[in-house]
């Protein structure tokens, strides 16, 4: 049954991928990456990752494919104001996409021979709690310190400058 489950979220995570791609509104477009991002997570699911799944389909498919939506609604992209590419600047990228996925295969190759000697209890979130703060408190404490200086930056930014602006005099 399991076997049967995880060729039809392949089937279905695919079949929307190329949808993505191949759609010619960008409205769709997200829709399809949603279904996408659904599938993967079923895909989550199914390797005993609860906790990944739900943070993937709250994260990915709740905030930032909302956020895209919005935005692809906001700019109103028409066919005529889209610039065309030329072929090849389109062989290029499919060139760096296969040379992408020989890379990510190439990383990857190891890796489902380690999930399954680990047990099964792989996803669970006080298993994922002791790995991180035990042998990756390091680097998790350095991206918070990063994230909290991305957010002094980005109220530094937008914080308007009332320095240069004209002072009304009475």
């Amino acid at each position: 049954m399991t076997a049967y489950l995880f060729y039809f979220l392949s089937f279905v995570a695919i079949f929307s991928a190329l949808l993505v791609v191949f759609s010619k509104n960008p409205v769709y477009s997200i829709l399809y990456l949603i279904i996408t991002f659904f599938a993967i997570a079923g895909h989550y699911v199914l390797v005993n990752a609860q906790f990944l799944a739900a943070v993937h389909v709250i994260v990915y498919a709740g905030a930032i494919m909302v956020l895209f939506l919005y935005v692809i609604m906001l700019l109103n992209l028409n066919k005529e104001d889209e610039p065309h590419k030329s072929y090849l600047a389109k062989i290029a990228a499919v060139i760096c996409a296969g040379i992408m996925m020989v890379v990510l295969v190439a990383s990857l190759r190891g890796t489902m021979q380690t999930a399954t000697k680990s047990g099964s209890e792989i996803g669970f979130v006080n298993n994922l709690g002791k790995v991180l703060f035990n042998e990756f408190l390091l680097p998790f404490e350095i991206s918070s310190i990063l994230l909290l200086a991305a957010m002094v930056g980005v109220v530094m930014v937008g914080k308007a400058d009332h320095t240069t602006q004209p002072q009304d005099k009475k």
